[in-house]
């Protein structure tokens, strides 16, 4: 059964950081692309930051770049997104996703909301 578990969502404040993990199971971890979504109520959701299957490239949304980093762990089978700087913008349930080919895994979400 294929899974995509995201965890380390919650309330920070602004210029505060977080740190998102999204486990796989069952699927090739390693032959995947990984990405990062979020959205917004009401709003399409939106490309975050995309990581290679070899880790040997990323690629961020304009807004996010220089504040977030993408990463993976194929031992763990975890990626990563580590938040910095984060702007009550940011705000949004964030989804990891996985794409090989014809085949595209999501997770549930997990909401990050950055407020004072």
């Amino acid at each position: 059964q294929v899974q995509l578990v995201e965890s380390g969502g919650g309330l920070v404040q602004p210029g505060g950081s977080l740190r998102l993990s999204c486990l796989a199971s069952g699927f090739t971890f390693s032959r995947f692309v990984m990405n990062w979504y979020r959205q917004v109520p009401g709003l399409e959701r939106e490309f975050v930051a995309r990581i290679s299957r070899s880790a040997g490239s990323t690629n961020y949304q304009d807004s996010v770049k220089g504040r977030f980093t993408i990463s993976r762990d194929t031992i763990k089978n975890t990626v990563y997104l580590q938040m910095n700087s984060l702007k009550p913008e940011d705000t949004a349930v964030y989804y990891c996703n996985a794409v090989n080919g014809p085949f595209e895994y999501w997770g549930q979400g997990t909401q990050v909301t950055v407020s004072s």
